[in-house]
C-alpha cells in the first residue's frame, strides 16, 4: 500500500497512556494519533482506547506487542512556535 494514511492527533496526558489500540480488531496500535477515517485493518470507527506499553505487554498478542514497541519508539515531530501578530522576535 503506497498511499499516505492521514491521522488525527490525540492529546494524551504527560506520563499517561499514549498508545491507542483498535478495540475492534486488537491488531492496530498508534502513538498519540488515530488513522482517519477508520482502522486500516478492520475499518472500525471510534474504537480506540489508550494503553501504556506495559499494559499492552500484559495482554497483547506478539504481533500487537511488536507494533506497540515500534509505535512507542516513534519520535514525535517538534512543535513549531507560533508568533503572535504584531510581536517581533528578537535575536538577542
Amino acid at each position: 500500500m503506497t498511499e499516505h494514511q492521514p491521522f488525527w492527533p490525540v492529546d494524551c496526558e504527560e506520563g499517561g497512556p499514549e498508545l491507542l489500540v483498535c478495540m475492534s480488531c486488537l491488531s492496530e496500535v498508534f502513538k498519540r494519533k488515530v488513522p482517519m477515517p477508520d482502522c486500516p485493518a478492520c475499518h472500525g470507527v471510534s474504537t480506540y482506547e489508550a494503553f501504556t506499553l506495559e499494559a499492552i505487554r500484559d495482554w497483547g498478542t506478539e504481533p500487537l506487542i511488536e507494533k506497540a514497541l515500534k509505535a512507542h519508539a516513534e519520535v514525535e515531530p517538534p512543535v513549531r512556535a507560533t508568533q503572535a501578530p504584531g510581536l517581533e522576535l528578537s535575536a538577542e
